[in-house]
């Protein structure tokens, strides 16, 4: 057989690019190694990245089984605790709890006016850039199909797949989607005490690592198979892999979270399963090319790995790492409650303005109704933040903090949950502003409406305090179109309103900075500490 010297060519070309592509994909395997369970590797992950940062807001929801009562979010516990509220209301309208349980309420959960569709679209007007359901509460119902339990919301209730929905919906509204899992706490760890002691008030607390009292009794005791899936009477060994962890794996291998969130409680959960769920999701979204977000509540995660929330509260300085907390629309209950009472539209709005300032971003929780309805008064604060932050969403969206998150004489509390009675009486004026910044612009947003004509000194632009110098060369309110009167003196960026004031709970200053300077931005430099301007 005659062979060309075009097809001996043509054949080493072939053996070379083979070779290469071979030798070419070792390294990149090399380089591109899969996580294995332990910290030194799971620490290599970038918690916060890019999109998040930008992203700023998110929404999510407490809605389940225990919304139906209408009562609190803690009533699956409450509920079986003699002399509780809960218990004394589940008494009278449902019976003995002894003899209708938490399981009896399931099919009374049917969610008939669900439409993922129309909740996505109200989360996108929101400004929500990310969204998505309470995946699991510590109550062991879980909100997706799942083949684990049979307590899930496919198979019993609302008979629907509520996360596989909202995934596709929430997706093709190109937002993230986020899970979030609160069941560490479902696992009954005090088998061995008696009745007595979970039902003295005094020790309310002291049995607080599980959500189900263990009532001889009641069924939070009950073996039957069916039964003991929801209530946590599991050997521990079985429920943190089927449980614990298969459940998280399932969501993840289900519906693909970009954000998995979780409700502390994770110190109760051994080392080892704890490594075990981080390399998993974090090798999963290798595999589907995804840059993913773990998010812990209660120092039970290394933060090289993790974003740290604070629920109902949030920092009161600026963090040259991102952050998050988790508030909620209710004043107090995170569920549905017939008589909810939810905080204004300027308190929602003025602490997400407040927490981008400080580096963090806002996952706000909202409460529907057990028929999958989301109540009008809801509804009206979510469309209101969407309503501000679409005129002034470029102060807030894809913005970095400056080198002092604001000024002002409103000042938060230290600390975390255990002062959110604090934080609620927490209320801004105009005098209070928060900075934010992009490539040659920073925004001085005012959390209250100033008058027309009035004058604003911007302190922080004061010589002495400037890290570097901005030379301001614009000035302009987002909102109008009038030309703003301005000078830079050595006490700040004085600065007068326009003539005809702008309306709304929130004022946006837009200051340009010279195109050849780049304003400061504290995550650059997270060694230094953040200046706090008073007055």
């Amino acid at each position: 057989m005659l062979i060309s010297k075009y097809s001996i060519s043509l054949r080493k070309g072939i053996s070379v690019f083979i070779t290469s592509v071979i030798l070419t994909t070792g390294v990149y395997a090399q380089k591109v190694k899969p996580y294995v369970e332990n910290w030194e590797s799971i620490n290599k992950h970038q918690e916060a990245p890019e999109w998040f940062n930008d992203a700023k807001f998110g929404i999510y929801f407490h809605w389940g089984v225990y919304s139906v009562p209408g009562f609190s979010t803690w009533y699956p516990r409450n509920m079986f605790i003699p002399g509780m509220a809960e218990y004394n209301f589940h008494k009278e309208k449902y019976g003995d709890p002894a003899k209708f349980g938490y399981h009896d309420l399931v099919p009374l959960f049917k969610a008939e006016n669900f439409n993922a569709q129309e909740w996505a679209q109200l989360f996108k007007d929101a400004g929500a850039q990310f969204a998505g359901p309470v995946a699991e509460h510590h109550d062991g119902f879980a909100m997706w199909d799942s083949k684990l339990t049979p307590w899930n919301a496919k198979d019993m209730g609302p008979k629907k797949d509520i996360t596989g929905e909202l995934e596709k919906a929430i997706r093709k509204l190109d937002m993230k989607f986020i899970t979030t899992f609160h069941h560490e706490r479902q696992l009954q760890r005090y088998v061995d005490k008696p009745n007595e002691e979970f039902s003295n008030k005094k020790n309310y607390e002291k049995f607080w690592e599980s959500h189900f009292p263990f009532f001889k009794g009641m069924p939070t005791t009950s073996t039957d198979p069916k039964l003991r899936l929801l209530y946590g009477n599991i050997p521990e060994k079985e429920w943190l892999e089927n449980q614990w962890f298969g459940k998280i794996k399932e969501v993840v291998d289900k519906y693909n979270p970009d954000i998995l969130w979780f409700d502390g409680w994770l110190h109760m959960i051994p080392e080892a399963y704890r490594l075990k769920m981080a390399a998993y999701y974090l090798n999963h979204a290798k595999k589907k090319n995804q840059e993913v977000v773990i998010v812990r509540k209660q120092r039970d995660l290394p933060l090289e790995m993790s974003v740290d929330d604070l629920e109902k509260s949030r920092k009161n300085r600026l963090e040259a790492k991102t952050w998050m907390t988790d508030e909620t629309i209710g004043i107090k209950d995170w569920s549905y409650t017939t008589n909810l009472q939810i905080k204004s539209l300027s308190d929602i709005l003025h602490i997400l303005i407040d927490v981008v300032s400080k580096n963090g971003v806002l996952l706000l929780n909202i409460a529907p109704t057990p028929s999958g309805d989301i109540p009008e008064n809801q509804r009206e604060v979510l469309l209101g933040v969407g309503k501000w932050l679409k005129t002034n969403g470029e102060a807030i969206y894809n913005t970095r903090p400056w080198y002092t998150y604001g000024e002002g004489p409103t000042k938060e509390p230290e600390g975390h949950f255990e002062n959110r009675e604090a934080f609620l009486k927490v209320k801004y004026s105009a005098k209070d502003v928060r900075y934010t910044t992009k490539t040659g612009v920073i925004y001085a947003t005012l959390l209250g409406e100033l008058g027309a004509g009035q004058e604003v000194i911007l302190k922080s632009f004061a010589k002495d305090q400037l890290p570097k110098i901005e030379r301001v060369r614009n000035v302009s309110f987002i909102g109008s179109d009038e030309k703003i009167k301005w000078s830079q003196t050595e006490k700040g960026l004085v600065i007068q309103a326009p003539a005809e004031a702008i309306k709304g709970l929130a004022t946006t200053i837009k200051i340009q900075v010279q195109a050849m300077d780049e304003p400061y931005n504290i995550m650059k430099e997270p060694n230094k500490t953040a200046k706090e301007n008073e007055g």
